[in-house]
């Protein structure tokens, strides 16, 4: 079994996430952050959040049981508080260049593994989400051996746009406008 290990950061803990992160979750993924596109239905009501919550702790456990990687959200902590100032994880991304202008067509789809961030807005601007990412990709190249990773968010998130950049991300913007999370896609190749 193949867990994730607890990354450390200069100002930050990147750490699973546990049942007592509930309120803090809720509040930042489906209260401050609320009109966000993360590519799902929206916010979430405190039960769903709750069910989310459960689901992303057992996954941990049961994903390094099957030598799976790492997908999911991680809880991104301030070392000098310990408050819970957002999550950063892996997902897995599917077809994502089928779309775009840099695609080969091709008739099988392959699963792409992505990034993901997101940072309370009382803690945005102060490169939080960079420092996070910067782990999650180090830990992904370095201890998963991974040669490719991508982040997509849409067209008028600058903000994200601006970690991919400093990810040393290449980015390119899809034609079309749906689904609006695949707008603009970062990509980080090793080889």
């Amino acid at each position: 079994m193949r867990s994730m290990p607890v990354l450390e950061t200069e100002r930050l803990i990147v750490r699973p996430f546990t049942l007592d992160d509930l309120n803090d979750v809720h509040r930042i993924l489906d209260i401050e952050l609320a009109d966000a596109d993360f590519g799902t239905e929206g916010a979430q009501a405190l039960n769903e959040r709750r069910e989310w919550l459960r689901w992303t702790t057992l996954n941990y456990a049961q994903l390094a049981k099957l030598y799976q990687p790492p997908y999911g959200e991680r809880a991104v902590v301030l070392k000098d508080t310990h408050e819970l100032i957002g999550a950063v994880g892996y997902v897995p991304c599917l077809n994502l260049f089928g779309q775009l202008a840099s695609s080969t067509p091709m008739h099988f789809t392959s699963t792409e593994f992505g990034l993901y961030w997101a940072i309370a807005p009382a803690h945005q601007r102060r490169r939080h989400a960079t420092e996070a990412a910067r782990a999650m990709v180090a830990y992904a190249l370095e201890q998963l051996k991974l040669g490719r990773i991508v982040a997509t968010t849409t067209y008028d998130n600058v903000a994200s746009i601006g970690v991919m950049r400093k990810l040393g991300m290449r980015i390119e913007t899809n034609p079309f406008p749906d689904p609006p999370w695949l707008q603009v896609v970062g990509v980080l190749e090793t080889r």
